[in-house]
């Protein structure tokens, strides 16, 4: 894939009125090229990992970015990663600046994997990732998540996939 190239996000089925269902044709397996990827950076609160204020920082950002007219298909990417037991760091794909909001850039090369589960199969995702960065020969980085549609939606739509993608560093 290009560099800061992200694979298309299938909007186009949205029977709840909030997430898209996901597809995750050309999700699977992919190797993300980023050379200064910009996006935008916000932090939640959480509890043990358990997610507090999500819906507040989400509707915030893409507010923002849709405020930008950067909404794109093509573009859209949410990776999501734990500081720690309390705060996680979530950024959003974006080719423009975003007014009101810290932004940050990426770059590197990272790997994909499609996941379908509850969330509570983070910690063991986590792990699989690390393991399919070791098995083409390089070291894990930063391990992010996409969670491609909120537990509502993935609960309507019968299916909750997650998209590991995993920094890749030489060995």
């Amino acid at each position: 894939m290009k560099a800061n190239a992200i694979p298309h996000y299938d909007d186009s089925i949205n029977t709840t009125g909030c997430c898209p269902k996901f597809n995750p044709d050309g999700w699977d397996r992919q190797e993300l090229h980023f050379t200064d990827k910009p996006f935008v950076r916000a932090t939640t609160r959480s509890v043990m990992h358990i997610p507090l204020n999500v819906g507040q920082v989400f509707t915030r950002v893409q507010t923002h970015i849709g405020g930008t007219g950067v909404i794109d298909p093509d573009n859209f990417l949410i990776l999501s990663r734990d500081l720690s037991p309390w705060r996680v760091e979530h950024l959003f794909a974006t080719d423009k600046n975003v007014p009101d909001e810290e932004m940050t850039t990426l770059s590197g090369d990272f790997i994909t994997k499609v996941f379908e589960g509850p969330y509570k199969e983070a910690k063991e995702w986590h792990e699989q990732m690390q393991k399919l960065v070791r098995a083409s020969g390089k070291e894990p980085g930063r391990i992010f998540f996409f969670y491609t549609t909120c537990p509502r939606c993935a609960k309507a739509y019968g299916k909750n996939y997650t998209v590991g993608v995993a920094e890749t560093l030489a060995t």
